[in-house]
């Protein structure tokens, strides 16, 4: 992941502003190590804080077309920028990176141009011909962006808040699968695929398509220049993003740099879940597994770290994103900058332990889609930043545009929970990876009950947080928390706790710059949801 922030139309182009700009850019550098840029065009500035994964020797930002007429400073990954390129004859590409379309596609084909683009992105294009510029998040949100206001009239993009919190007047989070076009004043979607109707769908099942289509969306997602590795918990979503890469890394661009054995990654308690189940995986599967422990005391020491970095103040998130965040560090002390993980997949299949209570393949569906629409607020959100943190990427192949599409597809009855037919959570995707001729997985593993990652860490994880929590935080302070916190009051001491944290890093955050959507969900409290409202499946 790289860092971004762009400040256009100020009304101030002086040095003293750009020297501004340089020192917001520099809170993103954790983002992208390697190296920064700067492009300034009159009162617009454009920086970039890069993390080189694709062409590290030439693939310096911000990017232009050819005249440099058009700029582009970009956070993410363009999977199809071979096919791309080949579909711009006429243009001259000034590096191998695969950012670098963006520029010559937009001459091209104009704003339109975005839904060509098959990876995980956010950007910011300036046309200096005419000063109209436009700003684009990917579909699902698997990139993070924010955008602001200030009190000249300036539009800010960031990454991270951190960039914008100190000098807009307002701002929110970009959403997912939007565009903002100068020309226009306003967002667009560009993303509406069948599924985001929710729409029930009436495709049959048919499980080799559904393995194609993930093993595609896998192996593309193995495009790099650098060394990478897998997160590996030993659940079934993240043993099958192993099991996948180990299959075809022998052939690819990278093997043949770092060699055709997969490194694997995993965190945990001494003795979790996790770690158990991720070696086993990893024997079986021949990787160099690497095992990090951490203990209650380590992950409490980080916790102020993981809000200032993940922005957020929501439970949940927090206890995932403090292991992540963790264990990313050791990552990248070994030289290694690119993940392969496993989110999305319990929210297009249906993974939760409550879709047991799905009365019908309706609700069942509409409460997938609802999960999706939701991910750039919490599992996306933990994934992205507790890894960028300490300059790591982190690619999420169950969220690639086309594999979604071929799931999100399939009618919804064969994605129910049925245990007297001996279908379990997402049977239909064991079912599509359970092959006895050349198995991807062990029998118990590949139908192995799914635990929560702040669980399968250690138990002992979660009760050691809320017992932190009440040696700081005091029943007098919870009495007095809707007057401290009016909005999205904590209510229980832990999420008190990490507030007050938040508030320490953040005070100029606004409102609106939390989601204040509900989200259906099961038991999950979620105090960036705004009021919770608590929506359980009834039978019947």
């Amino acid at each position: 992941m790289c860092g971004i922030l762009a400040v256009l139309g100020c009304s101030d182009d002086s040095q003293a502003k750009r020297v501004r700009v340089l020192e917001l850019s520099r809170r993103l550098k954790h983002r992208g190590p390697d190296w920064s840029g700067l492009y300034q065009h009159g009162d617009c500035y454009l920086s970039h804080q890069r993390l080189a994964v694709i062409d590290p020797a030439s693939g310096d930002q911000p990017l232009y077309n050819e005249d440099k007429s058009v700029v582009v400073t970009v956070n993410g990954e363009i999977y199809n920028h071979e096919e791309l390129r080949k579909r711009l004859p006429n243009h001259k590409f000034r590096t191998g990176s695969d950012c670098d379309v963006i520029a010559h596609l937009y001459e091209e084909f104009g704003e339109n141009f975005v839904n060509m683009l098959d990876g995980m992105f956010s950007f910011v294009l300036l046309d200096t011909r005419d000063n109209s510029f436009i700003v684009a998040r990917d579909a699902i949100g698997i990139t993070s962006l924010y955008i602001g206001w200030g009190l000249d009239g300036s539009i800010w993009i960031s990454s991270e808040m951190k960039g914008l919190n100190d000098d807009c007047e307002h701002f929110e989070s970009f959403p997912p699968g939007h565009l903002y076009s100068s020309k226009e004043g306003e967002l667009r979607r560009w993303y509406n695929p069948p599924w985001f109707s929710e729409a029930i769908p009436s495709t049959p099942y048919d499980p080799l398509v559904l393995r194609k289509a993930f093993e595609k969306a896998v192996i593309k997602r193995l495009m790099t220049d650098v060394p990478f590795g897998v997160l590996l918990s030993g659940g079934l979503d993240s043993s099958l993003v192993a099991s996948i890469t180990a299959r075809h890394l022998a052939g690819t661009k990278a093997a043949k740099q770092w060699g055709a054995q997969l490194h694997s990654f995993c965190v945990g308690l001494e003795g979790s879940p996790d770690l158990k189940a991720a070696k086993e995986v990893a024997d079986y599967l021949g990787t160099v597994h690497h095992e990090f422990h951490f203990t209650v005391q380590d992950g409490i020491d980080a916790i102020e770290d993981v809000i200032y970095h993940i922005e957020t103040y929501d439970v949940t998130t927090i206890r995932a994103s403090t292991p992540m965040f963790l264990m990313s560090r050791k990552i990248k002390s070994l030289g290694v900058k690119m993940v392969i993980s496993g989110e999305g997949s319990d929210e297009i299949f249906g993974g939760y332990l409550y879709f047991h209570k799905a009365p019908n393949k309706e609700e069942f569906h509409r409460e997938t889609c609802q999960k999706i629409k939701a991910l750039h607020m919490y599992d996306c959100l933990r994934a992205n930043k507790s890894t960028s943190a300490w300059g790591l990427e982190a690619r999420v192949p169950f969220l690639d545009k086309d594999f979604i599409n071929v799931a999100m597809d399939i009618d919804p009855e064969w994605k129910m929970i049925k245990r007297d037919e001996g279908r379990i959570e997402k049977w239909i995707l064991r079912r599509a990876f359970d092959d006895e001729e050349n198995p991807y997985l062990p029998k118990h593993i590949l139908y192995r009950q799914k635990e929560q990652f702040s669980d399968g860490v250690g138990y002992s994880w979660i009760d050691g947080l809320k017992a932190h929590a009440a040696q700081h935080v005091t029943d007098k302070m919870m009495l007095n928390a809707s007057h401290i916190f009016p909005h999205n009051t904590p209510n229980t001491k832990e999420a008190y706790y990490y507030r007050m944290i938040f508030e320490r890093f953040f005070p100029q955050v606004r409102q609106s710059i939390l989601p204040v959507q509900c989200i259906i969900n099961s038991g999950r409290q979620s105090p960036l949801a705004g009021p919770m409202i608590l929506i359980c499946f009834v039978s019947g």
